[in-house]
């Protein structure tokens, strides 16, 4: 008996999705649930699990196929039917190579390190980076017990040069999943780049860079020639999908602006108050939600979408925060935030960006938005204007707090202060509801108070 694997539909209106990794070969005996394969979709990346227990065999998508939505991927059949001739799934320059069914032979030391390596719970991918930059995974600790790909790149990343071991083909540098994936396709050792990510990890930029003009050498030493491959279209599945979607949305959705700058001067000393408590960090973005869902729930108008020609209401208040990632932009959602604690929204909020960055979201992460927040105050910006993150009615963009001469009881005062700028769809908001919403959010910054009644 046999069993397809095939390449699921993790999102509504997804229709295909890329091969990144095989985290088990042709061959391999897999148990049902465990993961196997390693999916992008254009917005998530996620580890598919085994719908049966078995042996893989009959691959038929490699690493870097994009393949239809419900294709079959490979097969998961009785060991006794393994007649597999499927090639090694890698289009990098190592194929993965089929591993034996049989045990190996090994003494008793042996044995000992096997069993002790097996009892540590880590993915399969976690194992395989570990193995490639000579981590001792009994060296990790997680809050889950549990291992993951960004548990191990974040040890390699925080462990200072001189303890990473000289262990023969490890990629020793620290590396984004999309520089290690380009490097292998253009053939470039990441052991000898500096990188210009965090703590001097190699970013995909960095492995573009030296596919072109190779890697650093000793002072009088030649150059070897390298030969850069060719790069196609250039960009991620996440961007090009965000491209589509952003311009889809500029050339359907017609758009209108509300600005409002607001005294933030009780909104600081809310939050400042706040950080002299025990407990998760809370931070401006995570009073905005909070601000935003309350308003959303007092506004239903603009928790809603244009959908077939008639406007839908939203029936939870779901928050999404746009998070800039290497590969692009994605917003991963608050859902019901209207009913969460502040320190539920920071825990989430802190979870949902920290799993962004590292590529684990999960499809729920990413549906059900109603309204997106958009803050670029961190980065000095004082105003700006958002695209509408389609089917969505609305887009809050938040620019930096800053000391502004305002007019306070007939007097010119400094406060801080920030500009809001609201976005809206025209087809399911007009220029009033939209002015009412705006009106109440900047109410409630100004005085947050309001809340309790």
């Amino acid at each position: 008996m046999t069993t397809n694997v095939i390449m699921p539909a993790l999102e509504l209106a997804q229709e295909t999705g890329k091969v990144l990794h095989w985290l088990k070969s042709p061959g391999d005996r897999v148990s049902k649930g465990e993961p196997i394969v390693e999916i992008e979709t254009d917005k998530v990346t996620v580890e598919i699990e085994a719908p049966a227990s078995g042996v893989l065999q009959d691959v038929s998508a490699r690493e870097g196929d994009v393949v239809p939505v419900g294709q079959t991927i490979a097969v998961i059949g009785e060991e006794a039917g393994v007649t597999s001739t499927a090639a090694p799934p890698s289009r990098g320059s190592g194929a993965a190579r089929p591993s034996t069914t049989g045990r190996a032979v090994a003494g008793a030391d042996g044995r000992g390190a096997e069993s002790s390596a097996a009892a540590i719970k880590a993915s399969p991918l976690a194992r395989k980076i570990a193995e490639q930059h000579a981590v001792d995974l009994a060296q990790i600790r997680t809050s889950s017990g549990r291992i993951e790909k960004a548990d191990v790149l974040a040890y390699v990343e925080s462990r200072p040069p001189s303890s990473v071991a000289a262990a023969p083909g490890a990629r020793l540098s620290a590396a984004s999943p999309k520089a290690r994936r380009l490097a292998v396709e253009r053939g470039v050792d990441l052991a000898v780049l500096v990188g210009s990510g965090p703590n001097g990890a190699v970013l995909a930029v960095d492995v573009a860079a030296a596919a072109v003009i190779g890697p650093p050498r000793a002072p009088g030493v030649a150059a070897t020639p390298v030969v850069a491959r060719p790069e196609g279209p250039g960009i991620s599945t996440i961007w090009r999908i965000m491209a589509e979607r952003m311009t889809a949305s500029w050339t359907s959705a017609p758009h209108f602006y509300l600005v409002r700058e607001v005294n933030v001067s009780r909104l600081v000393s809310w939050r400042e108050r706040l950080a002299k408590r025990p407990g998760a960090r809370i931070t401006y973005t995570d009073l905005l939600v909070k601000l935003v869902a309350a308003t959303l729930a007092q506004h239903p108008g603009m928790n809603a979408s244009w959908k077939g020609g008639a406007i839908a209401r939203n029936a939870e208040v779901n928050v999404g925060l746009a998070v800039a990632i290497e590969d692009g932009l994605v917003v991963p959602v608050l859902h019901r935030a209207d009913t969460l604690a502040l320190s539920d929204i920071a825990g989430r909020r802190e979870d949902l960006v920290g799993r962004a960055q590292a590529g684990k979201l999960r499809p729920a992460d990413i549906q059900g938005g109603g309204f997106t927040i958009s803050n670029l105050g961190m980065y000095g910006v004082d105003a700006f204007s958002a695209i509408v993150n389609p089917p969505q009615a609305g887009i809050l963009a938040v620019g930096r707090i800053a000391d502004r001469v305002v007019a306070l009881d007939g007097r010119a005062v400094v406060q801080p202060t920030m500009v809001l700028t609201l976005s809206c769809d025209h087809r399911v908001v007009d220029g009033a509801r939209g002015a009412q919403f705006l009106g109440t959010l900047a109410e409630l910054i100004e005085e947050p108070l309001a809340l309790l009644s």
